[in-house]
Parts: C-alpha cells; sequence; structure tokens
C-alpha cells in the first residue's frame, strides 16, 4: 500500500474521487428523464468505486503517507489538495453515505419527474463534500464550501412548491451571509499572515499573529466562526436548518447526515484545530465563549425538539442539538473531548440518516408525517420501527449504540478539562433526548394504532413495509449505528480513527 503513491503520478490519487463524483454530475444531467436505468447504474458505480478509493487510502494514510496535489491560484496562494486522517473521516463518512442515500433516493424519487436534475446536483453536492473534506489551505476549503451552498440550493427547492422556494430564499439568505463572514475572516488573515495552510496544532504565523495583535486574531477568529456556525446550525444562526425539511427525504437526509451541517462542524475543527490550534485559540480566550453557546445550542435545540409534532421538524432541531455535541468535544481542550466530538461526526451521521431514511419511509408507505400518529406502527412496518428505534436510542446515548460511545467521550473530556460543569449540559441534553424520542418509540410498540388506521386494508395487509430499496438503507444504516459502537475500540472505527486524530492536535 505504501507504493501506491508512486504508481499514481501527481497526485491523481487526491484528484480521482472528486473527478469520479463531478464526471458523474456531467454525465447524468446528460441522461434523458426517461433513462432510469442508465442513470441508476452510472450512480451507484461511481458510488461503490469512490468509496472503494476512499477505504483504500485509509491504512496508507493512518501510515503516515499524505497524498497531495497543488496548483498556483493567487500570487503566492495554491489550490491544495491534501489527504490526511482528518480528511479521510470526513471523506469516508459522505462516500458511504452517499451510495446508501443513492440507493434510497432511487427507489424514493420512482416515477417523479425531475430525476436527472435531483441525481445530478446530489452528486455536485458531494463533489464539493469531498473537496472540503481534502481541501489543503484556507482558499481551497472556502472555495469548496460555497461550492457546497450552490449545488444544495436547487436540491433543497426540489419539489418546486411555495413552501419551498420560501425555504431555498431563506437557506441562501443565512448560508451567502455566513459565507461573506467566512470569506472576510480568511481574506483578512490571509492577507496578515499569507496562504494559510492546514496544519495539526496550528499554523506558526497565526500563532505569531495572535502574539502580536490578538484583538486582530480574536476579531478574525469571530468571523470565520459566525460564518461557519450558519451551515454548523450553532444558536441564532440555525433557523435556516428547520425549514428547508420541506426537501424530499433524501435531500433532508442529506443536509442533516451527509454535507452541510457536517461542512460547517468540519470547517469549525480546522479553524479551532488546524489554523489556530487549540493552545493559542484557549490563549485568545476564544474557546470558552463557543463552548458556552455550544452547550446552550444543544439545551436549546433538544427543548425546540420536545414540542415539535411534526417528525422531520422534530427531527431537525434534533440535529441543532446533536451536531453542537462536536463543536462542544473540540472546545473542552482536551484530547479525550476532541476524540469524543470528532467521533460524533461519524456516529450522528449514522444515526440521523437512519432517522431521516424511517421518517421518509413511514410518510411514503402510511402518509404519516407526525410523531402523534405513529402509535401501533411497530406491527404495521416491523424493520422500518426497528431501524428508527436504533437510531433514537443512538441519539439518547443507549449502549451500545454509536451515541453511547462518543457521549461517554465526551463526558470523559469533560471530567478531563477545566470545564466539568459541561458534565451537566451532557446529563441535562441526554433526559431532554429522552422526552422527546422515547414516548414515540413507546407508542410505536406499546401503544394501539388510533382507530382511523383501522380500515378494511389494514384488516387485509396488517403488514405493510417498504420496498426494498428505500427500506434496505435504513436498516444497514441502523446496523451500522450498532456496529461502530460495538467495535468502537478496532483499528480504523471511527472512535480509533477520531483518536488518532486528537493525539495529533495534542502533541
Amino acid at each position: 500500500m505504501t507504493d501506491l503513491i508512486g504508481l499514481v503520478p501527481g497526485g491523481l490519487l487526491v484528484l480521482a474521487p472528486l473527478a469520479i463524483s463531478l464526471i458523474t454530475a456531467v454525465a447524468v444531467f446528460l441522461i434523458p428523464e426517461g433513462g432510469v436505468r442508465a442513470r441508476s447504474t452510472v450512480n451507484l458505480a461511481a458510488a461503490v468505486v469512490k468509496l472503494g478509493l476512499i477505504a483504500m487510502m485509509v491504512p496508507l494514510v493512518v501510515g503516515g503517507a499524505r497524498p497531495e496535489w497543488r496548483t498556483a491560484l493567487l500570487p503566492g496562494i495554491d489550490f491544495v489538495l491534501r489527504v490526511e486522517p482528518l480528511s479521510l473521516l470526513f471523506a469516508g463518512l459522505s462516500s458511504l453515505l452517499w451510495l446508501l442515500t443513492t440507493v434510497y433516493a432511487i427507489g424514493y424519487l420512482e416515477a417523479r419527474p425531475h430525476r436527472s436534475r435531483f441525481f445530478g446536483f446530489f452528486a455536485l453536492c458531494v463533489t464539493a463534500t469531498v473537496g472540503i473534506a481534502f481541501s489543503g489551505n484556507l482558499v481551497t476549503f472556502l472555495l469548496f464550501y460555497e461550492l457546497l451552498t450552490l449545488v444544495t440550493y436547487p436540491l433543497v427547492v426540489h419539489n418546486g412548491t411555495a413552501a419551498a422556494r420560501r425555504s431555498g430564499r431563506l437557506y441562501m439568505l443565512y448560508t451567502l451571509g455566513g459565507g461573506l463572514s467566512l470569506l472576510t475572516g480568511i481574506v483578512w488573515l490571509s492577507a496578515l499572515v499569507g496562504d494559510v495552510e492546514f496544519t495539526p496544532g496550528g499554523v506558526e504565523a497565526v500563532g505569531a499573529l495572535a502574539t502580536d495583535s490578538p484583538a486582530t486574531a480574536v476579531a478574525i477568529f469571530v468571523l470565520m466562526v459566525a460564518g461557519l456556525g450558519v451551515k454548523a446550525a450553532l444558536f441564532p444562526l440555525h433557523g435556516w436548518l428547520p425549514r428547508a425539511m420541506v426537501a424530499p427525504a433524501p435531500v433532508s437526509a442529506l443536509l442533516h447526515a451527509v454535507a452541510v451541517v457536517k461542512a460547517g462542524v468540519f470547517g469549525l475543527v480546522r479553524v479551532i484545530d488546524d489554523v489556530y490550534g487549540v493552545e493559542v485559540a484557549a490563549t485568545l480566550g476564544v474557546l470558552t465563549p463557543l463552548l458556552v453557546l455550544a452547550s446552550f445550542t444543544v439545551l436549546y435545540g433538544s427543548l425546540r425538539a420536545l414540542f415539535q409534532d411534526d417528525l422531520k421538524k422534530r427531527l431537525a432541531y434534533s440535529t441543532v442539538s446533536q451536531v453542537s455535541y462536536i463543536t462542544l468535544g473540540i472546545t473542552l481542550v482536551s484530547a479525550v473531548g476532541t476524540a469524543g466530538g470528532l467521533a460524533h461526526l461519524v456516529h450522528q451521521g449514522l444515526m440521523k440518516i437512519t432517522l431521516f431514511f424511517c421518517a421518509g419511509l413511514f410518510a411514503e408507505v402510511l402518509g404519516i408525517k407526525t410523531v402523534s400518529a405513529l402509535a401501533g406502527l411497530g406491527r404495521r412496518m416491523p424493520w422500518t420501527c426497528a431501524a428508527f428505534t436504533v437510531g433514537a436510542f443512538g441519539m439518547i446515548g443507549v449502549p451500545p449504540v454509536a451515541g453511547f460511545i462518543s457521549k461517554w467521550e465526551l463526558g470523559l473530556g469533560a471530567l478531563d478539562s477545566e470545564n466539568q460543569w459541561v458534565i451537566w449540559v451532557l446529563v441535562a441534553s441526554a433526559v431532554l433526548n429522552s422526552a422527546y424520542f422515547l414516548p414515540p418509540v413507546v407508542a410505536m410498540w406499546f401503544r394501539r394504532a388510533e382507530a382511523r388506521h383501522d380500515t378494511p386494508e389494514y384488516r387485509r395487509r396488517p403488514r405493510i413495509e417498504a420496498p426494498a430499496a428505500l427500506l434496505v438503507p435504513a436498516v444497514i444504516t441502523a446496523g451500522l449505528s450498532l456496529a461502530v459502537g460495538i467495535v468502537a475500540a478496532a483499528p480504523y472505527a471511527p472512535l480509533a480513527m477520531a483518536t488518532f486524530i486528537a493525539r495529533g492536535v495534542f502533541p
């Protein structure tokens, strides 16, 4: 494996995953609407090949290799793509979930219009996401980050309804505003210190700036965090996320588990760990306010979720809460806390996409979109409800589901830090998670269906699961949510990778 880079000249190993998604997008746009088989084949083949490439790079990169491709972009600034452990953690998640979401979307969008447009922009979205993961400096990151905003807009408004268009306008207002803040911070920092390439533990020139001009360093940090906080759904920049739930279920899954919110929080990890460095950021005094904000967002999102009857909105506010665990972990100034936050980036993605897949199945098969209508569904859709139950238990933190592992690590990180009060935030959040996830789970399995569901069709077909293309992805992601919790200490498991990355941040 260590000879692989030598066999692929010019860093083509780095370019290949992006090229696959980009070529797929172009090909899908050109396929006629009626070319269902050709479109599905192209999408699935590309997703499988890309996932294989990413998996092939894991032992290579963990072993110390850093495949890279660069070219001049601006005077003194390069366009840099580099693969390192943090890159692979995010790219691996997006590639795996791209494959499963593609299978789900093929089944979900069957017989619906504009499928070539949907899958074309879907592939562009994944291109931008992997570009964000592989970005080697701030300017390259910014280019892919803004590309992600543009290519996800058509997916948010895909249904073409008035509500979808309103949500799309709100999404663009938030994300373009955040992008302007991020752009200002990056331009300002680059003008002062030159090209800022991501370096585990922080960039030396940025550390010097923090020593010589701490007020300027703090102002730039605030601008970048504010810009990233929009996609990361930090309070009060989260308002676009629940409104975007008018999008089709595969898009909701994409926004919450694969691309947009993960891109925002991944950017926060980059700025804190690989631009400023944890020690410099702590010395500037910017981590504690961000920790407080993340803790508030964790509780706020859970409280709002508690009062939502619309299932997708409940899951959306749950995302606001759960994604902020990652920000909380990386601001604890603790290696264990950072590992827990980075592991949760993957764990939350697996569990949340399971829940959104299941929400889509409830709506598609039985037309059920509210929490209050879930009673008795365990008998009617047992596999779907079992998958939902696994995802819900993981969000609460019930062992051995993956959510327990990352929350345990976050708790240890809190105890290991100077902010031990965070342990009470985690406990309160777990209680709130239980309050809004356990009632629907109990209702599914232990309550009778409402009388209005007791129809002749129900008596004739008491069990009615979704087609395999829709059901299998949900069952697989639920199984993965269990598996990564059970084998958390295994080599290359998300927690093992996160711990490896954290050690590089805290030498």
